[in-house]
């Protein structure tokens, strides 16, 4: 298989599992809370890379860190933390597939963030697609914003919400960005999962854990090695493909929410859970300019680099 396609595989499977996500973190409500969950995924995540990081023994590179790094590494625990913990509690309010669209402004947070603190240049093209994803945003809740769907502020709150979710990721990556050069992506993500338990263990309700059902555990135990598949396979792509290729695939998984919910709800599955959500014709244009916008931002610009340098070969 060449690298082609092993990109596209390995980009597929990170927007499977992102996709899917919120709603078995929908479905954890019912169950477990959104503290108590979150610290069962940490828990689960850094055992398994601190035995993988442990028989391959690189754990060594934690030598070369100053404390400036640690501190580093503390606030990305920090902001993952909050990432987590903001996006279960924003499915409260808002559909797996809402959920999922709004969280598409983390790459336009991540870029603003390069602007500040790497210096990099923000394009008129980013500018623009910045413009078309909160004109994305309006049409999508337009039914909620001109009253048609009488939510109140639940709607408001589930975005405010997940738009700190969203800044949270952001930081979060920009902290890890700058920590690469010392650290492997893994270490990086021992630390951040290791900080994430132990700043909630003292508000995890760990009664929770001993009453789970057989499907609740199967619902928790899918949380926790979802991240873990989905980073893993990111990862991959990202060695086959360009960073901007594989983030324009991966933005359409909101597009695979509102797919996998409009599937469990057509076949009757947890109906007291996962509700259709009624889609207008603004609202689909409103999808197709978000995800559009967020592409274009990835994508374009590699592209017009590429052109460019082949005409220079030219």
């Amino acid at each position: 298989m060449n690298n082609n396609k092993l990109g596209l595989l390995y980009s597929s499977i990170t927007l499977l599992f992102w996709g899917i996500l919120p709603i078995a973190l929908k479905l954890s409500e019912q169950f477990i809370d959104a503290t108590s969950l979150s610290w069962f995924r940490f828990f689960i995540a850094f055992i398994i890379i601190f035995l993988i990081q442990l028989s391959a023994k690189k754990l060594r590179q934690f030598r070369e860190i100053t404390l400036i790094d640690a501190i580093k590494l503390l606030f990305a625990g920090v902001f993952l933390t909050l990432n987590y913990v903001t996006f279960v509690l924003t499915l409260k309010y808002l559909s797996p597939g809402e959920a999922q669209l709004n969280f598409q402004v983390a790459p336009f947070f991540l870029a603003f963030g390069s602007l500040l603190f790497f210096k990099e240049r923000l394009t008129p093209i980013q500018l623009s697609c910045l413009f078309t994803l909160a004109i994305g945003i309006i049409l999508f809740f337009h039914p909620n914003i001109s009253g048609h769907i009488n939510t109140g502020s639940k709607v408001l709150i589930g975005v405010g919400i997940i738009e700190f979710s969203a800044l949270s990721w952001a930081c979060y990556t920009l902290l890890q960005k700058s920590l690469l050069a010392k650290l492997s992506t893994s270490n990086v993500l021992l630390c951040v999962f290791g900080v994430g338990m132990v700043l909630l263990t003292p508000l995890t309700d760990f009664t929770r854990l001993t009453t789970l059902t057989g499907f609740d555990w199967s619902i928790a135990l899918f949380c926790a090695f979802n991240t873990l598949i989905a980073y893993s396979a990111l990862a991959k792509a990202l060695v086959f493909w360009p960073a901007a290729q594989v983030s324009a695939v991966v933005a359409v998984a909101p597009v695979i929410s509102f797919i996998s919910t409009a599937l469990v709800v057509t076949m009757g599955w947890w109906p007291d859970m996962i509700k259709s959500h009624h889609l207008s014709t603004l609202s689909i244009v409103g999808i197709i300019v978000i995800v559009g916008s967020v592409a274009t931002m990835q994508l374009l610009p590699h592209l017009l680099t590429k052109n460019k340098q082949r005409q220079q070969v030219s």
